[in-house]
């Protein structure tokens, strides 16, 4: 059995008898009374958002889930599309569940799909990821000179970012997917 130390963003637990994501977390400890963990809580079910404050180290039921390698296929109106590498089969994830990892997703990219079950739920992204800027603002002599040392660009998956000057359409950029910032030049 775990406890409320266990709680952070994207980890599964049984509420209610429902399986939900932790969506958002935060450890607070008055300085009177006793620590608690207020957190908003995602029915994977249903999609409602629901508050629920635990108090420190209460026990909470964690979700076994299963890993494996699906290929990111193509997304429609409500979920992304992966096929299952070993035994071809397709899985559809909300739009709701996938929430702001879809923007790092690219036709024919390998990533890890957590299971419960046969019940895709969410996906696992490697921390850094490489893309390909498809749209940039030209940098101009005296850019840096007026203190501009970031624009914004547009990466193939139309997601947009912010780089440093020097960075032209063409170039592939390495993001980090946990914080959506820029880490270098590829």
């Amino acid at each position: 059995m775990a406890d409320t130390t266990d709680l952070k963003r994207d980890v599964f637990i049984m509420f209610k008898d429902a399986i939900c994501a932790v969506a958002d977390f935060q450890h607070v400890n008055p300085g009177k009374g006793s620590a608690f963990v207020r957190t908003r809580l995602k029915n994977v079910q249903t999609g409602k958002v629901l508050e629920h404050t635990f108090k420190a180290g209460e026990s909470i039921d964690l979700v076994d889930l299963e890993r494996s390698n699906m290929q990111y296929l193509y997304q429609d109106e409500l979920s992304y599309q992966f096929m299952d590498n070993a035994s071809f089969e397709q899985h559809g994830i909300s739009k709701d569940l996938v929430g702001e990892k879809g923007q790092y997703l690219k036709e024919g990219q390998e990533v890890m799909v957590l299971l419960h079950g046969e019940t895709p739920l969410s996906i696992d992204l490697p921390k850094k990821l490489t893309f390909k800027v498809t749209e940039a603002m030209p940098s101009e002599k005296g850019d840096s000179a007026q203190g501009r040392v970031t624009k914004e660009v547009t990466l193939e998956t139309g997601m947009k970012l912010a780089v440093p000057i020097f960075v032209k359409e063409g170039d592939s950029v390495v993001v980090n997917t946990e914080t959506a910032e820029y880490v270098e030049r590829a």
